[in-house]
């Protein structure tokens, strides 16, 4: 891989992030409106797919074989990864949800030495890195609080919920190679929305359609979160799983809450503590440790 194609990479992953870690805020413009996390899921499923067809109107032939990992692929990082993210906010508080998922990068670099035929070598700066930037996720999360209250049920949830992500980043590792990387997020998005509707009907039930049409901010943020959040931001993220390998990339998923905080501040007025800030330092500073490690 040439030093320009690993450059468009980290761009593409930075690019993602800041993408991702301002979904959080403008889902509560969807929550505000009636609609519950679960129903959100497959609502963002469907638009996303439709999105990825206006963008790749192609199709994939997969043997049976493939299509079945597929199913797998679009559970573990769609319909059962937010299942798990959002049944854990009902049972534990969010700071602990945000730092425990969080943790989905420690458990990919677990299962890419265990089960990744590629083999990703990695130098001692990404273990390095990811504890700094652990920390760093806490102070963020926690923001000038220091509230943090253990919740068994809610935080084995969350656990699962990063260990789903995790399962995803090295199952799609070898469609990102194989595929044109948008055809394959829709057909994730495809079997996350087949697999999130019955979710759905089984806790919460339809939801009512009609905010997503008459209330402009609704509207726009179902957009934002579909097009962007779902169908750009999963496509480009296989593409860094491509060109950075699936350990390097998720270590920028350690600079969402961060994100999310910015943007909390910036849309929404809510406070930015001195820990925070500290926090957000060593985010960037463990994500660069991790990063040399392409260069050890």
């Amino acid at each position: 891989m040439s030093p320009s194609q690993k450059t468009v990479g980290h761009l593409y992953a930075l690019f993602t992030i800041l993408v991702w870690g301002s979904c959080y805020v403008l889902t509560k413009n969807l929550l505000a409106a009636g609609f519950t996390p679960i129903q959100i899921i497959p609502l963002r499923m469907a638009l996303a797919y439709v999105a990825l067809l206006v963008m790749r109107p192609r199709f994939l032939r997969l043997p049976l074989k493939d299509e079945l990992l597929f199913a797998l692929i679009g559970i573990a990082g769609g319909s059962f990864y937010f299942f798990l993210q959002n049944t854990a906010l009902t049972y534990t508080y969010a700071a602990n949800v945000s730092i425990l998922v969080s943790l989905s990068p420690i458990f990919t670099v677990v299962l890419a030495q265990l089960f990744s035929r590629s083999g990703e070598k990695l130098g001692r700066f990404v273990y390095i890195g990811s504890l700094v930037a652990i920390v760093g996720v806490v102070l963020v999360v926690l923001n000038g609080s220091l509230n943090f209250h253990l919740s068994p049920a809610g935080d084995l949830l969350a656990l699962g919920a990063a260990l789903a992500w995790a399962v995803y980043s090295i199952l799609i590792k070898p469609y990102t190679e194989r595929y044109d990387n948008f055809i394959v997020t829709r057909r994730v998005m495809l079997w996350a929305f087949l697999t999130g509707v019955p979710l759905m009907l089984l806790t919460d039930g339809m939801p009512v359609l009609t905010p997503l049409f008459t209330v402009p901010k609704v509207l726009l943020s179902w957009l934002f979160l579909s097009i962007f959040g779902n169908a750009v931001c999963f496509a480009v993220w296989n593409i860094a799983f491509q060109r950075l390998g699936v350990v390097v990339t998720n270590n920028y998923l350690y600079a969402s809450p961060f994100v999310t905080l910015v943007v909390g501040w910036l849309l929404l007025g809510e406070p930015i503590s001195p820990m925070g800030i500290a926090g957000a330092v060593l985010i960037t500073l463990g994500v660069f440790l991790a990063q040399r490690s392409e260069r050890t």
